[in-house]
């Protein structure tokens, strides 16, 4: 799979070398850091899942394309915080032509950049890094009177990366399908043990113990566990009040799983059922989603699953009499944004809000086959807003499924999460989640 990878990314390589560094590790507090997550790029291209890392590609070279730098064996070290491949390990498990120490980094690297015209390298990305390579590039210059150059351009592997990871190849699917998977058990666990008097984080404790028991390393964002009020805030994340009987609970989480995200919204009662209203908001919404992903095809516009959630949410509030006017005024005026604030989706990959441009030039571009992306609708009646009628004040819905573009129908790899009315309805009634 990294090796395939690799071969694409250096076929859109025009000569040159490509430096990649792994993520540094990041302090927590004072002496102990976060859990370590490998840089997205990074992982793409080695399956490598240690810090200290760099990775050097030259797909003109006639023995060594790929090169790993990398921490050596330390015992000492792998005493205190685990184990570590090492140079050979980076051959033998991660398929490097040759390995070094990363301590050899400047001198390997600069050896290779002599008489290349370009090196691919993402100034910025990680700043203590630039420096580094500012060094190896004049260490490289200062060899011009005996007849060696160095790169004349730099420039971001992203721009071919970003394209190559937009289009999920069938191994990357298999792994989201799985991210998708353990998310949805969670929901539904979450879904059958939530009820009045519970804290917001005893429900987000449930679903990210899914997580983990389903083998995710980790929630893939900030799990948003929001109750009453609080489903109002888009990217609200305290997760400590009390869920209150007669409120919707919305919430946002996906498990990362081998790397990949899943990202799923649902919104449900605390006490099992629907009140009017709330099925009134709820239905709406879930119709302005299902009209969304119906448009998940190859060929259309990104723009248009957008269009589709907005059209039909206007025609919803107007028919609700929470909007006034024409429909097709109103979406030209934006006068829906009061409720309905964000945009419809994102790319999912790697990252949860994943890489790949959304507009090719000035026109938004088509979607193709796999290609993966959320379709998340949502209405939100903040207790800031004036003229909302008291059944309605305070309320927010989101409905969010992962979908992947196929060369027919939408295939939604989140499916397995109930949605509709009478499937929440029916798995709330149920036992509670038997968590084991």
């Amino acid at each position: 799979m990294f090796a395939d990878r690799r071969r694409r990314f250096m076929s859109k390589m025009n000569g040159g070398a490509a430096l990649l560094f792994a993520a540094p590790e990041r302090t927590r507090s004072n002496d102990t850091d976060y859990r370590y997550r490998q840089d997205s790029y990074f992982e793409y291209l080695t399956g490598f899942p240690e810090p200290g890392a760099a990775a050097l590609i030259q797909p003109d070279h006639p023995t060594h394309p790929f090169v790993l730098f990398v921490r050596d064996r330390n015992l000492e070290r792998e005493i205190w915080d685990g184990r570590r491949y090492g140079p050979e390990g980076a051959k033998t498990h991660f398929g490097a032509d040759a390995a070094y120490t990363i301590d050899e980094l400047d001198e390997v690297v600069a050896s290779n950049l002599e008489n290349q015209e370009k090196l691919y390298y993402g100034l910025g990305r990680y700043p203590e890094k630039d420096q580094q390579v500012m060094g190896i590039l004049e260490r490289v210059r200062s060899k011009v009177r005996s007849g060696i150059n160095a790169p004349t351009s730099i420039e971001d592997p992203s721009e071919i990366l970003d394209e190559l990871r937009l289009i999920k190849m069938p191994e990357e699917l298999e792994i989201m399908r799985q991210a998708a998977s353990i998310s949805a058990e969670a929901h539904r666990n979450a879904m059958q043990s939530i009820k009045p008097g519970m804290r917001e984080y005893e429900v987000e404790a449930i679903i990210e113990y899914t997580f983990r028991r389903r083998g995710a390393v980790s929630p893939a964002y900030s799990t948003i566990a929001g109750s009453g009020v609080n489903a109002t805030i888009l990217h609200y994340t305290e997760n400590t009040d009390l869920c209150r009987d007669g409120d919707l609970f919305l919430v946002d989480a996906g498990a990362e799983y081998r790397g990949y995200a899943a990202d799923i919204t649902r919104t449900y009662p605390v006490n099992g059922s629907f009140s009017p209203a709330q099925k009134a908001i709820y239905e709406l919404v879930l119709d302005a989603q299902l009209k969304a992903i119906d448009k998940v095809r190859p060929g259309v516009l990104y723009n248009e699953i957008h269009n589709a959630a907005v059209r039909a949410l206007v025609e919803g509030l107007v028919k609700l009499g929470l909007l006034k006017g024409n429909v097709d005024e109103l979406i030209e005026n934006e006068g829906y944004t009061d409720y309905y604030m964000h945009k419809t989706g994102h790319w999912l990959g790697l990252d949860v809000h994943d890489v790949g441009r959304y507009r090719q030039g000035e026109a938004w571009r088509p979607l193709e086959p796999g290609m993966v992306l959320t379709v998340e609708p949502g209405l939100y009646f903040g207790e800031h807003l004036k003229d909302v009628p008291d059944e309605y004040k305070g309320m927010g819905v989101r409905i969010e499924d992962d979908v992947l573009v196929t060369s027919s129908d939408p295939e939604v790899l989140t499916r397995e999460t109930p949605k509709s009315i009478a499937e929440i309805e029916g798995v709330m009634a149920g036992s509670s989640a038997v968590l084991i």
